[in-house]
């Protein structure tokens, strides 16, 4: 029944490592692990991804750590490097799935102020029949609403479309709601399940 490929972004595509922008700035291990579980946290950041701007929740944040502002201050300007490449095999994937013509489509958690930057360094995005970039939606994963509204807006039937995510709970979400999943590892392990269900050649 699988006919289409959906995508996460972060972490499946592309490798996203806060901690590795971070260090070129704090170079003390143990300051580095306090900033990132107390200041800039995934908690601070996955406002954006619910559609705050940066220029609200960095205010905010900057008032609770005002000695931290330089820092907190360049997560925004600079958040295409805290991406630092692609996940190894997992460009060359999208071409050979697309070279197949199968329907690309992606769901990330991503902020509408981050994406159309990132978005435009990565050619590999213009395989894609759409993208929900959840910022834009002001709706975010794994709530029950966002795989609703992709099944709509892809045109998928329940269970057309397989949905590759890297977290569990984003997984279990897909499932209830009309996807099959494939918890993400690696290029190579997403390949042979894509092979086994004829979407990729062996």
């Amino acid at each position: 029944m699988l006919r289409a490929v959906v995508f996460d972004v972060g972490n499946v595509l592309f490798d996203w490592n806060v901690r590795a922008f971070y260090a070129h700035f704090i170079p003390d291990p143990a300051r580095l692990d306090w900033f990132l579980a107390e200041v800039v946290t995934p908690a601070w950041h996955f406002q954006h991804d619910a559609g705050r701007p940066f220029a609200q929740t960095s205010a905010e944040l900057i008032a609770r750590f005002p000695a931290e502002a330089d820092l907190i201050s360049l997560f925004g300007p600079h958040f295409n490097e805290t991406i630092t490449g692609a996940i190894p095999g997992m460009i060359e994937l999208v071409e050979r799935l697309s070279a197949r013509g199968v329907p690309l489509f992606a769901i990330t958690n991503f902020s509408h102020e981050f994406w159309p930057p990132f978005r435009a360094q990565w050619p590999v995005f213009d395989l894609f029949q759409n993208i929900i970039v959840s910022g834009e939606e002001r709706l975010t994963k794994p709530g029950a609403a966002i795989y609703q509204l992709a099944l709509c807006r892809f045109g998928l039937v329940p269970r057309e479309g397989l949905f590759v995510d890297d977290r569990p709970e984003n997984i279990a979400a897909a499932q209830a709601n009309g996807f099959a999943g494939h918890l993400f590892t690696n290029a190579e392990t997403l390949a042979a399940e894509l092979a086994a269900a004829g979407l990729l050649a062996q």
